[in-house]
């Protein structure tokens, strides 16, 4: 996705401004997109963010309000350890006893935390080995630790976790998603293009790219099916969301044009996005490529002619015609005996 984003804008993500206000403030909120939460049915502006948009890390964005990077780190460290954030620092929140800057949120933070106690460096570092691994404390390790004046909600909370997650790993993940965050904001066409052409497994043309009204029609019928929905409905719906929320920040997708089209990368036209061949229902990514490998040759004379130069099935070949892909496309390029007469 960097990459394709570097390709598509020409800005070095590496140049992308870490501490960016506008940007940090996406994991608090839309308003930075130019939409409302009731507009894309989200509290925060992260959808489709690695390591941000699923519902389980926005719940957790929604519950902290971070505000600095280090608040991210915390929260990307608390979302990848085992019993780290649920029924651990989740409650401690909520209860006051401490705030997201206290928890103990990557494998690091205990013996660093340990050491400025007073915990001896050997015995902190043996400490951080346990708690991480899931091991526990001994109660020589509690002993030592109270002797220190750790909190008790400190040891409880070692006691609880089963794995924890490497500040390394931490802080790599979120520069990432805070780069495409970046992207997100001040170059949104750029971001929707590599999303749906990298990130989306579901995404329809069908679906998705017929107007906002035809999209927010099939959200709700997808909604009232409720835990009915396919493991593919559920990736499709997950897709709808983004093209929800770039709907509502105003832009919008070119019909499919066989001979502009790519087969698997969503392209910028004239301010809109072109779909890539293979969004279309039952056309694989090898077929999409026989596509735009043929529309490459020159313009197709009919659908028998566009089926022969491409293997596209029949069934393909209907829906694609429904969908208007094809134009005026005749069945035949044979002219019949009444056209031969006139």
């Amino acid at each position: 996705v960097i990459r394709m984003l570097y390709d598509l804008t020409g800005v070095n993500p590496q140049d992308v401004p870490l501490g960016d206000p506008e940007t940090m403030s996406l994991f608090e909120s839309p308003k930075a997109l130019g939409v409302t939460e009731e507009e894309i049915n989200c509290k925060t502006g992260t959808l489709g963010i690695p390591e941000f948009g699923t519902k389980f890390v926005r719940g957790m964005l929604i519950d902290t309000k971070p505000k600095t990077f280090a608040d991210l780190l915390r929260i990307s460290g608390l979302s990848h350890g085992t019993d780290v954030w649920l029924g651990n620092a989740q409650t401690l929140i909520e209860n006051g006893t401490i705030t997201l800057k206290e928890t103990i949120s990557t494998r690091d933070s205990i013996m660093i935390y340990l050491i400025n106690k007073g915990v001896e460096k050997k015995k902190s570092f043996k400490i951080m080995e346990k708690v991480r691994k899931g091991k526990g404390l001994t109660e020589e390790d509690i002993a030592d630790m109270k002797a220190s004046d750790v909190p008790d909600w400190y040891i409880e909370s070692c006691q609880k976790i089963k794995y924890m997650f490497p500040k390394a790993h931490a802080a790599a993940y979120v520069m990432m998603a805070f780069r495409i965050a970046w992207y997100k904001i001040f170059y949104p066409l750029a971001y929707y293009a590599a999303y749906f052409s990298i990130r989306a497994s579901a995404f329809s043309y069908e679906l998705m790219c017929q107007g906002q009204e035809k999209l927010l029609h099939y959200m709700d019928e997808y909604r009232k099916k409720g835990d009915a929905l396919s493991k593919k409905e559920q990736d499709s719906m997950k897709d709808m969301k983004i093209v929800q929320e770039m709907y509502a920040r105003g832009y919008d997708f070119l019909p499919l044009d066989l001979y502009q089209a790519d087969a698997r990368r969503f392209k910028i036209i004239d301010g809109k996005l072109m779909p890539a061949l293979s969004t279309i229902e039952g056309l694989g990514e090898k077929a999409a490529d026989a596509v735009m490998d043929a529309a490459k040759e020159g313009k197709f004379l009919s659908k028998d002619d566009f089926r022969d130069r491409t293997k596209v099935s029949k069934t393909v070949i209907d829906l694609m015609d429904d969908l208007g892909i094809l134009g005026d496309l005749p069945e035949s390029n044979q002219l019949s005996l009444f056209d031969l007469v006139g």
